[in-house]
């Protein structure tokens, strides 16, 4: 599946020309046109990465990116900034956000810079997860509740790896659908729910206290 982007930029011309290149790049490519809508959408559906403008009105990019560090969001943000505005690139980086990038900008140097923030999160990826007794190994594909080695499929490698990722984060259904089966999937409607039993019943096999818990009429969050 492709890196999913979200654009946070007011300008309208500026925002469909990073919509376009990204798009043409491969990218799946979301826009907000303000701060406040920004943070909701990365909140409800969180992106790959986000590409914020730092003057926007009302909710700057630095407070957004604050708000989201806030909730322990670890969502790389590349701040895009006036070109003489040292003190607003300062601002943007000690309220969490990764790097920034000067209008006007050169699309090499742009996406240039967007592989470097995706390339880190792959890194990163690569490390064992860890969510209260149960540890998550990417690169062995092992699973560990407390000593118990747990054998899973590998959809449910997949489903489970993209709870831990959003630990303690409400993901819902069409979230779920979409990152974990993909968007054009036309299988059962209850596919989520099967998968959720099983995985319960795999990581719950020795008596050991629920981690994904349903939110009714929402989705689901893995928590203690």
């Amino acid at each position: 599946m492709s890196h999913r982007v979200l654009v946070v930029e007011e300008e309208e011309k500026l925002a469909r020309f990073m919509e376009l290149e990204l798009k043409y790049e491969g990218y799946d490519v979301s826009v907000a046109r303000d701060g406040l809508k920004g943070l909701t959408q990365a909140q409800e559906f969180p992106p790959d990465l986000i590409i914020v403008d730092a003057a926007l009105p009302g909710l700057s990019g630095a407070e957004l990116c604050r708000r989201l560090r806030q909730t322990g969001s670890r969502i790389p943000v590349i701040l895009i900034t006036a070109k003489d505005d040292v003190e607003e690139r300062v601002m943007g980086l000690d309220a969490g956000a990764d790097d920034y990038i000067v209008k006007p900008f050169n699309s090499d140097e742009f996406f240039a810079r967007i592989r470097v923030q995706l390339r880190r999160t792959h890194t990163a990826s690569d490390e064992v997860l860890q969510f209260a007794d149960l540890r998550f190994n990417r690169s062995t594909r092992e699973i560990q509740r407390g000593d118990r080695l747990i054998d899973l499929t590998a959809k449910e490698f997949e489903l489970l790896d993209y709870l831990l990722s959003h630990a303690r984060q409400v993901l819902t259904r069409e979230q779920i659908l979409e990152r974990v089966w993909g968007y054009d999937f036309m299988g059962d409607s209850n596919i989520i729910e099967v998968y959720i039993r099983y995985l319960r019943l795999k990581l719950e096999a020795a008596g050991e206290p629920r981690l994904i818990q349903t939110v009714r009429g929402v989705g689901y969050v893995l928590r203690d």
